[in-house]
């Protein structure tokens, strides 16, 4: 269904010692389909802008207010104090409260209607916790506060990969793909992309966990055991699927011709031929969640921050997506 109202985004800025206000001063010279909303620090924002010689105009947010379009040149920025004074490329662990705050503050908007759903910027999970503040990362925070169970799934045009496992060492994949968690993800993932991205019927392509899908056990007893019966079982419920196939050939256009999905059953399996695919215009979306919620699919590049030389790519896609997930009608031109 096509949104008619304006939309309104929750952006949170990230690590501050990073490129995430680089990514939001440099966003707000364009005009934008939606009204922005930084969760950041004003000061912040207006440090960043001088130190990249651009303009930028910063007004209040105001939850009573309708949402408007920002305009080029400004952006509109809902207040989180710093904690200490920030110097770019340096971490400063005296900041983390601050970092999970505005996430807190965006994550409690999506619920509470205030917002129609939120993209994050990078942040730097080591310094977080060096700060005593145990974080694993956004997904697994925004699921605790929200309640949902949360899919990792990547996107950039042309294809979608979503992932089994995520941040597992290798030597703990095997064990980890069960019967249980495959048949939650794949439901997840059909039902998301039904309700997010308005296909009727999607189909999904499911990798196998081996070379070659373990050709017929010979390398390995996964396919047959757990993924073929699982598959078999979510079929029969009426779920477009098709595999397990063989990874090696699976990211070819033969198959991907047809496909609105791909299903890796770990990481380092799917992730790479999207970022080879589609690196700087790639976005890391959180399904399975009671709200919306996208990121960039790259990390803080502190030696970046303050530089003018962040690409913005992804933080754009991130935003065009979570507006489609939304059902805003984002203009193409």
């Amino acid at each position: 269904m096509i949104s008619s109202h304006i939309q309104r985004i929750a952006l949170t800025v990230g690590e501050p010692a990073g490129i995430g206000p680089d990514l939001c001063v440099q966003l707000a010279q364009s005009k934008q389909e939606a009204e922005i909303v930084a969760i950041a620090d004003p000061q912040l924002l207006k440090q960043r802008a001088e130190q990249l010689k651009l303009k930028l105009d910063i007004n209040s947010f105001d939850s009573l207010t309708p949402p408007t379009i920002n305009v080029a040149g400004s952006i509109t920025v809902l207040p989180s104090q710093l904690l200490d004074t920030v110097i770019c490329g340096q971490l400063n662990a005296v900041n983390s409260p601050y970092v999970i705050e505005t996430i807190k503050i965006a994550t409690q908007g999506c619920v509470d209607g205030l917002f129609d759903a939120m993209v994050t910027a990078p942040v730097q999970k080591s310094i977080i916790n060096e700060a005593n503040i145990p974080f694993s990362g956004h997904t697994e925070f925004i699921a605790e506060m929200t309640g949902g169970q949360p899919v990792m799934m990547l996107a950039t045009p042309g294809l979608r990969v979503a992932l089994v496992t995520t941040h597992l060492p290798l030597s703990d994949v095997s064990k980890a793909v069960t019967g249980e968690r495959l048949s939650r993800i794949i439901t997840l993932l059909n039902k998301d992309l039904r309700l997010r991205f308005s296909l009727k019927n999607p189909k999904i392509l499911v990798c196998g966990l081996n070379p070659h899908a373990g050709e017929n056990g010979y390398l390995g007893k996964e396919e047959i055991e757990i993924i073929e019966p699982t598959l078999k079982s979510l079929s029969a419920k009426g779920i477009n699927l098709q595999g397990p196939l063989p990874a090696d050939t699976l990211f070819t256009p033969k198959y991907l011709k047809s496909a609105d999905a791909v299903l890796a059953m770990y990481h380092d399996q799917g992730l790479p031929v999207l970022k080879h695919m589609g690196f700087g215009q790639a976005v890391n979306i959180t399904l399975g969640l009671p709200i919306i919620r996208t990121s960039v699919d790259h990390g803080t590049a502190l030696d970046l921050a303050g530089t003018g030389k962040a690409n913005m790519g992804s933080l754009e896609f991130a935003i065009k997506t979570a507006l489609e997930m939304t059902g805003a009608n984002i203009d193409e031109s």
